[in-house]
């Protein structure tokens, strides 16, 4: 007879890294996997089950019991405790921090709301395939490697690929996991296939609600679905035999948590895909540097559409130099912009700014507004009449008089979406326009909304940030407009020529996707440099091999890796001061480890420190901030600093330590 479990091991959501026992009273129902309530010291929290004991040895305290438990059923397995594990060693995290960012917070289960089918987005059919979508299905399916990427023009049908692949990995009886890294991009995805999938689709994103994820979760890990679709966290579906994980748009920066543990869904899928010996399929336009370079030394299988199945061909590309315009929107793009809409076709003008201005400054004695509790500049929403902060949200009052110099010579620079709106509202007044940017889009029926409109040709012109950029596919649009290509340029980030170059490509891609009438007006104050160039002329391989031979020189990914500390505080010295502590440290255990590897003949790939300096942007919510980058190009053994350095550095009070392994940006 099989003895009733006594007492229970629980990990928490917070740092701390070792398990807790508590007791199970005897009419509790407590296994590995489900979630409870336990008493911690004078507060009550959420803990994870790993697992269950009928025996402890004897302690010196008393072991406290189980409060309640949250579930009926188990939520996760062993499985999902060993990855829990492996990202708590490469994340350096705690195990609780890992399981908490998996596993949904719903206390109970609500149905997420129905997906509307759209007909329209359902006419691709499998005998519609291009020869080069066949053969690409074909070769994914035979091969024996696991890596595949599919790198395709825009509008090239990749997403037709994915679906076909996925369609036989399920026929096999095994399950998928799908992807996209925006929200919007998910919902999209989801009405195409929840008729094809015969509604045995489960969507999991951070849209919706705790309750609605949990019940997309349970039947996920009850086999009632075969397909998992969603943002980065949808890589964790617990499916018990997993066969393809798809990850589409592959270079999006969202893939990167940016809170612990700082995972990237890529490596987690990788990890996935290994150990149950699935197929991870990747695919972008655009890929990352680092695919790029996996696929050239032929780790990745490549896989390529050259072609658009709709039939349009590339956009017609022109550049403006804005240097001898006089507004925001060019005389050229204005002119073109007139012939889109007498043509009752649509415009899309992207600026990757939100906002009506982007800084209140005084032109006699050159004072900048910033946020009192970020080093930054506050934008102007001319709609709230605000200047508000978009890393803390602290918001005041525009005013119209210098503080410092009491001149009334003050004004805006740069400018936002919302001036944008105001301009293109001036130049074509009866035109609809709708605007999409991070403001409006915490309306999600609105986005929805403003989505469907555009589709079916309601809207004349849709104005947005990267939201327009990512996936979406609108027939009726023949000219894309991007307001000011620079953007991107100017943050100092060793990516920032790699995102403007993909972003630039991405863009184009939404015009003429079914006819050859497309036209892209790239607006820039840099005609000349070498991303705009590349990506104007649709030259791939010309940017990605000048690209990777400067990271090569310079000794940046993918030639090497990455891990940035982070210092923050409240108090800048002391801020300073615990960073200057953590240089020396750090230091000193690459001196032990330099003295280790002479020792044995080998001093190769030692991490160095590239610098320690403040964050190029210093206070975040009030917060000083203070980063080192250390880097090597052996993996293993940068890891094992970091580690050594998780374990052994102890912060002051009021001072928090951040170690991003494989930082995307080091803002």
């Amino acid at each position: 007879m099989d003895t009733k479990a006594m007492f229970a091991q629980v990990v928490l959501s917070n740092p701390l890294e070792q398990r807790f026992t508590y007791a199970i009273s005897e009419d509790m129902v407590c296994e590995v996997g489900m979630r409870a309530v336990v008493p911690f010291g004078n507060r009550e929290v959420t803990a994870y089950v790993v697992a269950c004991l009928d025996r402890i040895e004897e302690t010196r305290y008393t072991i406290k019991p189980i409060k309640r438990m949250i579930d009926k059923e188990p939520l996760y397995g062993e499985r999902e405790i060993l990855l829990a594990q492996w990202m708590a060693r490469f994340y350096l995290c705690s195990e609780g921090e890992a399981l908490s960012g998996m596993i949904p917070g719903g206390r109970r289960d609500v149905d997420p709301p129905l997906m509307p089918i759209d007909g329209q987005e359902l006419a691709v059919a499998a005998e519609h395939l291009s020869e080069e979508q066949r053969e690409a299905i074909t070769s994914i399916l035979s091969s024996k490697e696991q890596l595949h990427y599919l790198y395709g023009i825009t509008g090239s049908g990749k997403s037709e690929v994915f679906l076909q692949v996925a369609e036989q990995v399920i026929q096999q009886g095994k399950q998928v996991i799908y992807l996209v890294p925006e929200i919007t991009l998910t919902h999209q995805l989801a009405r195409q296939v929840s008729k094809r999938f015969e509604n045995r689709v489960a969507i999991l994103h951070s849209g919706m609600t705790p309750s609605q994820r949990l019940t997309a979760w349970r039947k996920i890990k009850r086999g009632e679905v075969e397909m998992a679709i969603g943002a980065r966290s949808a890589v964790f579906a617990p499916f018990e035999n997993l066969g393809l994980i798809i990850i589409d748009e592959e270079h999006e920066n969202s893939y990167k948590a940016g809170n612990s543990p700082r995972y990237h869904a890529r490596q987690i899928a990788q990890k996935r895909a290994s150990d149950s010996n699935a197929l991870l399929l990747m695919g972008s336009a655009t890929p990352s540097l680092e695919a790029w370079h996996m696929m050239e030394e032929g780790r990745i299988c490549k896989h390529v559409l050259s072609q658009r199945v709709g039939g349009g061909s590339p956009p017609k590309i022109t550049v403006v130099n804005m240097l001898g315009e006089q507004r925001l929107l060019s005389r050229k793009l204005l002119e073109m912009m007139k012939q889109t809409l007498d043509m009752k076709r649509q415009v899309i003008l992207f600026l990757n700014r939100r906002g009506f201005s982007h800084f209140f400054h005084c032109n006699s004695c050159g004072y900048e507004m910033t946020c009192p509790h970020c080093s930054i500049s506050l934008t102007y929403h001319k709609k709230e009449n605000r200047m508000v902060c978009h890393y803390c949200g602290y918001s005041r009052k525009p005013i119209s008089v210098c503080p410092e110099c009491n001149s009334v010579d003050v004004g805006y620079g740069t400018f936002g979406t919302e001036m944008v709106e105001n301009e293109v509202k001036q130049f074509f007044p009866l035109a609809h326009i709708a605007r999409l940017d991070t403001d409006s889009a915490k309306d999600k029926q609105r986005v929805a909304q403003v989505l469907s409109e555009f589709k079916n040709g309601s809207i004349d012109i849709l104005l947005g940030t990267q939201m327009v950029a990512k996936g979406l596919n609108f027939p009726l649009v023949d000219l894309v407009g991007i307001v000011l290509a620079d953007s991107s340029l100017n943050l100092p980030d060793f990516r920032s020529q790699e995102r403007t170059f993909s972003l630039i490509l991405q863009v184009s891609g939404r015009a003429g996707r079914y006819n050859n009438a497309g036209k892209v007006v790239v607006q820039t104050y840099h005609p000349d440099n070498r991303a705009i160039m590349c990506a104007t002329q649709n030259d791939l391989q010309t940017f990605y091999s000048e690209e990777l031979s400067a990271r090569k020189d310079t000794a940046f990914p993918p030639f090497t890796r990455l891990v940035n500390f982070v210092v923050r505080g409240r108090s800048k010295e002391k801020t300073v001061k615990a960073m200057v502590d953590l240089h020396s440290m750090i230091e000193s255990l690459l001196q032990e480890m330099g003295s280790a590897y002479v020792d044995n003949g080998d001093k190769k790939d030692i991490p160095d420190i590239l610098g320690s300096a403040p964050c190029p942007i210093e206070k975040i919510a009030g917060n000083w901030r203070h980063h080192l980058v250390l880097r090597s190009t052996n993996p293993a053994r940068l890891l094992q600093v970091a580690t050594a350095v998780h374990q052994q550095y102890k912060t002051p009070s009021s001072i928090y330590l951040e170690i991003d392994l494989d930082p995307l940006q080091m803002l």
